[in-house]
């Protein structure tokens, strides 16, 4: 029997236009998607009338899921994995199941699009030409420390995210550490409410501090 493949679909990360014709092709004709939030996939999915069942797998059951869709695929089904917003893989836990596929030689095929780290960097003003994505700071003081100072003597521009009740910290650490130098703060790419804020990490503190920090957030240094 020929085995399934696996296809790694990239949707949008807030405005619905911004998925491709293959994309929908793909969601439309797999036997399955594994979706992060199936609530939120399924919006995406009414809103272009695809009828795909889909199934949930997210980080707290991913190593039981992942065993159910690597033997579906085995039986020759189509899988596309999605995750909420952008790009499988990225802060989330898509990558489990990809290394899981790559070992039983399962294909893997990549449906690229949205990505909210590439949005931001592009419209952030920092050098594009030698960049790293750091994803979310860790919580722990220790680590939180050492990746902060890794971040301070690095050379590349660097890429996070943050969650919005965090923001303030990590913009007070990032202070701490790299002194007040100018920072790019993007909120809620491609939404209504899209913000790009310039500026010096201190006035940045002051900004947020007074308007409150909404939404999902990516920090280009």
């Amino acid at each position: 029997m020929q085995q399934g493949k696996l296809y790694i679909v990239s949707t949008p990360i807030g405005n619905l236009k911004d998925i491709s014709l293959r994309a929908l092709e793909t969601l439309e004709n797999v036997h399955l998607i594994a979706a992060e939030d199936t609530r939120q996939t399924r919006k995406l999915l009414s809103h272009y009338k695809i009828k795909t069942p889909l199934l949930s797998y997210f980080d707290y059951n991913k190593i039981a899921r992942a065993d159910v869709l690597i033997k579906k695929l085995k039986h020759g089904r189509d899988i596309a994995l999605v995750c909420n917003a952008g790009t499988p893989c990225i802060s989330d836990p898509g990558f489990y199941l990809v290394t899981l596929a790559i070992k039983e030689n399962i294909c893997v095929v990549p449906i690229p699009g949205a990505s909210a780290l590439l949005a931001a960097l592009v419209v952030s003003g920092a050098a594009p030409d030698r960049f790293i994505f750091e994803g979310y700071l860790p919580r722990k003081s220790k680590k939180r420390e050492n990746r902060l100072r890794e971040i301070a003597e690095g050379e590349r521009t660097v890429i996070l995210y943050e969650a919005p009740h965090r923001l303030l910290k990590t913009l007070k650490d990032l202070l701490n550490f790299l002194g007040d130098k100018k920072i790019a703060v993007c909120r809620e790419l491609t939404k209504k409410f899209e913000e790009v804020n310039r500026g010096k990490i201190s006035e940045l503190i002051t900004y947020f501090k007074e308007k409150g920090a909404k939404g999902e957030f990516v920090i280009i240094i």
